[in-house]
């Protein structure tokens, strides 16, 4: 037998010691062994040659090894009865059928052994780069929800809406909603626009809030040879902010660990300060939390010029930030949004806009 890597160390050490090179205090604290554990593996060596380094157990069979008839009960089964299924599926069988107690593991080792390769094959994970931030602030904004009990087990669970800066990791602006929703997003819109500024691009997920997904494309789109954005998708359009779709959630990873951090934190703090409502948790969150969390975990941009641009001049922002609707106005000059009818006043010289 051939000696593996460690086998041979150790020959080369006993060999120096034999030749007086070394110490047998030395050659001990070579091997990590004692003082009588080298004595003993001194005189095998002298006795026997290196064959007395090699490991008595190498070339014998384990003691926990399978019987051969309960291997050769597992391949046949797996080859016929059960052919074509993987694994795990098959152990569950083996289990609660054939009354064969053998883990997983085994079975796979089994198989693999007579040949027998899984009907399923599996890839390899996706590799996968960071992504540097952006070198400046206002560059790219990564917007996200988040659903947990933030205000404690006794309390209904709700969403966090939050934005965060790409270059340097600062949350601008976040609110708690009943549920990730249109109309949370626009508020975030709204509130960057008022505060910091606009963005260059926003980087999110393909929630339906923001991408559409219906296949059904009316007749004014096809002729348009685009589907109509959603809500939150228009409000971007309309502020030139371009809108950058994530592929998994490992790509918006800032975003994801916030979560991390604020199911930790955040849910401690509300705890600490008696909040209970969504409404107390913004004002919280505007005055408290956020200025604390960007002076403890911001990170200066590379470029220290921003990027955000102020809203264009003459661009309502609250007209931009709410939800818009098409609608065809009746004879009597009303129109209907949800249920609620909306009488228009008259146009210009008692002008009607019926049918418009």
């Amino acid at each position: 037998m051939t000696l593996t890597p460690e086998e041979g160390r150790r020959l080369h050490v006993l060999t120096l010691l034999e030749g007086t090179r070394i110490t047998v205090t030395q050659a001990a604290e070579a091997l990590g062994l004692t003082l009588r554990q080298l004595r003993r593996l001194r005189g095998a060596l002298r006795r026997e040659g290196p064959a007395a380094l090699i490991h008595g157990n190498r070339g014998r069979p384990a003691s926990n090894r399978l019987p051969e008839s309960l291997r050769a009960q597992i391949v046949t089964l797996a080859r016929g009865r059960y052919a074509g299924l993987n694994d795990h599926h098959l152990t569950e069988k083996l289990t609660t059928v054939e009354g064969l107690t053998v883990s997983r593991v085994t079975i796979r080792r089994v198989l693999r052994a007579a040949g027998v390769v899984s009907p399923r094959r599996r890839r390899p994970p996706r590799h996968r780069s960071r992504r540097p931030r952006k070198a400046q602030a206002g560059l790219l904004l990564q917007l996200d929800g988040s659903p947990c009990a933030w205000f404690g087990p006794t309390q209904p669970p709700c969403s966090l809406l939050a934005a965060i800066d790409d270059a340097t990791g600062a949350v601008l602006a976040a609110t708690f909603r009943a549920q990730e929703d249109a109309a949370g997003y626009l508020r975030l819109l709204h509130t960057l626009g008022r505060t910091v500024g606009l963005p260059a691009a926003v980087y999110t997920d393909a929630h339906g809030i923001f991408v559409r997904h219906a296949p059904h494309w009316t007749l004014a789109e096809e002729l348009q040879g685009h589907q109509d954005p959603t809500q939150v998708g228009r409000a971007l359009q309309a502020l030139g902010i371009h809108h950058i779709v994530a592929d998994s959630p490992q790509a918006k990873g800032r975003i994801e660990r916030l979560w991390n951090t604020c199911q930790d934190r955040l849910v401690a703090e509300l705890l600490l300060a008696g909040i209970r409502t969504p409404g107390e948790g913004d004002a919280f969150l505007a005055t408290t939390f956020l200025p604390a969390f960007n002076a403890q975990f911001a990170v200066p941009a590379a470029v220290a010029t921003r990027a955000y641009r102020p809203v264009p001049r003459g661009c309502d922002l609250e007209r931009v930030c709410a939800f818009h609707y098409v609608r065809q106005v009746a004879l009597d000059n009303t129109v209907r949004v949800d249920g609620v009818v909306l009488q228009l006043a008259p146009g210009p010289h008692r002008r009607s806009y019926a049918r418009a």
